[in-house]
């Protein structure tokens, strides 16, 4: 088991969230991945890591098919600037290599804000490493990490 996975299965079992990791193969696209996971690629939750101007970070689930809107996001946060960080410090906040980002074991516990579209469904996230998925109850991992639910995203 890989250190990613071991970091995701221990946060997860201490916040009493069931995760699934489950191992894939390298996709070429939205819906290939989803193919090849057996799922809908609206199922497939990006967790991008955004950077706040004071230096703080949270994360956004956006599901496959949509993108953040940086308007509905910064209302819901409060502020008037975010970004996305550089794969450097994106690592850096989170310990995931960008295209793995999770807030399952991340390195800081940053505040959550999830898509309204993925409540009541089972997504995949990234898992910390390339190759392999989380599966999770999307309303759990709400729960779990206390996360804001709103309209965050708008069809890419």
């Amino acid at each position: 088991m890989s250190e990613p996975h071991a970091r995701a299965l221990e946060d997860a079992a201490a916040r009493g969230l069931e995760i699934e990791i489950r191992e894939r193969p390298a996709a070429r696209s939205l819906s290939e991945a989803a193919q090849l996971l057996g799922i809908e690629p609206s199922d497939i939750v990006k967790t991008l890591v955004v950077k706040r101007s004071d230096g703080t970070y949270l994360f956004a689930l956006i599901p496959g098919g949509r993108a953040i809107s940086w308007p509905k996001l910064r209302a819901v946060v409060g502020v008037n600037r975010l970004r996305l960080p550089e794969a450097e410090l994106a690592l850096e906040a989170t310990g995931y290599e960008r295209g793995t980002i999770t807030p399952i074991g991340s390195t800081t516990a940053w505040p959550v804000f999830a898509d309204e579209t993925i409540v009541g469904r089972r997504i995949a996230t990234g898992a910390g490493a390339h190759g392999s998925s989380i599966f999770v109850n999307a309303d759990e991992l709400i729960r779990a990490y206390d996360a804001t639910v709103a309209d965050i995203s708008a069809p890419e």
